[in-house]
This record gives C-alpha cells, structure tokens and sequence, in this order.
C-alpha cells in the first residue's frame, strides 16, 4: 500500500514539473520605443487582424504587453503577403492597446514597436 502511495505522488511530482518547465517562455521585452499607433474600431464578437511587416532574419514580433483579452482575444498568427498576421475576436465592449515589438530573437530589447487601440462596441 504505501509503495503504491509512493509511486502515486512520484508521478504527480513528475507531471507537475514537466507543466511548469512547458509553461516557460521568453524574458519580458524591456523598453519599447515609440512607434505608430493604429486605431482599430470594431464591433462585438467579429475578428479582425493586426498586420505588421515580416521581419528580417533572425528578428521576431512579439506581444510586448498585457491587454484585455476579454476585450481583444487573440486566435492566430500567420504570414500572408509578406507580412505577419495576428487574428483577433472582439469581446465585450470596451478599450485596450495591444503591442508588439521587434526583438532579436526572444531577448527582451525592443528594436522597433507598434501599437494598435482596439475600441470594442
């Protein structure tokens, strides 16, 4: 009884380090810089894109910030045309600012950003 206990929290203890080591992500980005800010105006519950310009090798956009995903709800990313695309959902009514910003690789200095005001009514 006890080695069957035993074995039981061995394999939560493995499975829960194997979650926390799958949550791991790149370092924050640091200071953005000044960049365009795009306003988006949209209704409820209808997608809309971010587009941004691909970048050059070794270069990367990435979400610089937190925003209301309950406003704005992220789906998908893909590449179309050249550039890079960012699908979204409009949630419930309301405003947040969405960022992006270019990063050599996952480091967290921000070459370059953009902002996009997402106004949800």
């Amino acid at each position: 009884m006890f080695r069957r206990l035993l074995t039981g929290v061995m394999a939560a203890l493995v499975l829960a380090v194997a979650a926390l080591s799958a949550q791991a992500s790149a370092p924050p980005v640091g200071l953005l810089p000044n960049g365009p800010v795009t306003a988006i105006h949209v209704q409820h519950g209808l997608l809309f894109a971010i587009v941004v310009p691909r970048p050059g090798a070794g270069l990367a956009w990435r979400g610089a910030r937190l925003s209301d995903a309950t406003i704005a709800r992220p789906l998908d990313e893909g590449e179309l045309n050249g550039n890079i695309v960012f699908v979204y959902r409009a949630g419930h009514a309301g405003k947040t600012t969405v960022v992006y910003a270019l990063t050599r690789g996952e480091g967290p200095k921000a070459l370059k950003a953009r902002y996009f005001r997402i106004t949800v009514s």
